[in-house]
């Protein structure tokens, strides 16, 4: 039977030691055809490294969410940017990287076709740099 409800603690767990950044954490659990994503990143993350090799060098998955504390930026092929605050819902539409301004907690939502794809791209990425 499909999750349909879940505490934070009881999804997975995982995080990575990023060079200089420190560790960021997650917790990922798949509620039908979405993944609930709680994230804890340090400030200075940019995931634009992570995104080298897809279309504009972007993320193409959307991610619907909210930030608890914090502040980070989504930038966008075409200039634009969407700077997102503690406090506030928010929504990344597919072709953007995304920068951590201050230490953020976050929950987030996506499409799991998309993200599984995004994750699969993200994963060669990190092994081949390192």
């Amino acid at each position: 039977m499909a999750r349909t409800h879940a505490f934070k603690d009881e999804l997975e767990s995982e995080s990575v030691e990023l060079p200089e950044l420190g560790r960021y954490e997650w917790r990922t659990g798949r509620f039908g055809d979405q993944y609930v994503r709680f994230e804890s990143v340090p400030a200075g993350f940019d995931d634009a490294e992570l995104l080298k090799g897809l279309p504009d060098d972007s993320c193409q998955c959307e991610h619907y969410g909210y930030l608890f504390q914090g502040k980070f930026v989504f930038r966008y092929p075409d200039g634009s940017e969407d700077v997102v605050s503690a406090g506030q819902a928010y929504y990344a539409r597919p072709g953007h990287t995304w920068k951590v301004l201050e230490d953020s907690e976050t929950v987030e939502f996506s499409p799991a076709d998309q993200f599984d794809r995004l994750m699969e791209h993200v994963a060669r990425n990190l092994e081949a740099s390192g």
